[in-house]
């Protein structure tokens, strides 16, 4: 299976957001990792057809959490492409699908009364982009299969950013899809921002077990692709937390 790291660049008022999905194909298969924010569609477009692909083909969006730049364009590329199939882990199954009220929407909630008034403006529009996102039915939920070592592709369980957050393995090419257990910050790797980060303990487990992986290439959902000393740099910033 090859793998391409996409370049989707956003614009927020006036400042500019790159996010890095990934895309896996194979002969039978071309497989999405994580879709953006809503409006996605004709950027991912974009940028599969110059790398000689096209979301007409896709056949699969694994989804590592359900966090809106990763969940945001789903509805709309599944609406288009609707024999496409949503895979996650079951424990985000619930969030994507609605069954279950986001988790960054309850954190919103939660912080929201503490916030001084300078930041309540930015935080309702937060709260209202959360609102937006429409639910989409999962498909496929990972089974205890996906995760063993028998396989091509290795779902791995990387929960700390969000509770079902999963990482994706590849063996021919040890590259490890990393979606927001990891990002890169100035160049180096960093765990994602702790405020947005549910439980720091479990990131940090999460950490732990990546670094036991021997991985050539490590794809940031934030920040792009390192292949340079990965597991130097996953030791480093587990002996830099504490």
């Amino acid at each position: 299976m090859k793998i391409n790291c996409l370049e989707i660049k956003y614009s927020f008022s006036g400042a500019e957001t790159i996010l890095h999905p990934a895309l896996l194909s194979s002969e039978h298969e071309l497989i999405l990792v994580d879709c953006g924010y809503e409006g996605s569609l004709p950027l991912i477009e974009k940028a599969m057809n110059q790398i000689g692909f096209s979301l007409k083909n896709l056949t699969s969006i694994i989804v590592t959490h359900h966090d809106i730049d990763h969940i945001g364009g789903l509805h709309e590329i599944k609406e288009v492409y609707p024999h496409v199939k949503v895979c996650s882990s079951s424990t985000e199954a619930n969030y994507v699908n609605g069954r279950k009220k986001s988790l960054r929407m309850l954190q919103a909630q939660k912080i929201y009364p503490e916030l001084p008034e300078s930041e309540k403006a930015n935080a309702r529009y937060f709260q209202l982009m959360l609102t937006s996102v429409k639910p989409v039915n999962v498909d496929y939920v990972f089974t205890t299969d996906d995760f063993k070592e028998n396989k091509d592709l290795r779902i791995i369980p990387t929960p700390g950013h969000m509770p079902g957050h999963i990482s994706i393995y590849l063996y021919r090419t040890k590259t490890l899809i990393a979606g927001d257990a990891l990002v890169i910050e100035n160049g180096h790797l960093n765990i994602a921002n702790p405020q947005y980060t549910l439980n720091l303990p479990a990131a940090i487990r999460s950490i732990e077990k990546l670094i036991e992986l021997e991985i050539n290439e490590l794809i940031c959902y934030h920040g792009g692709i390192v292949r340079k000393n990965v597991k130097q740099q996953l030791i480093d910033l587990r002996k830099s937390i504490f």
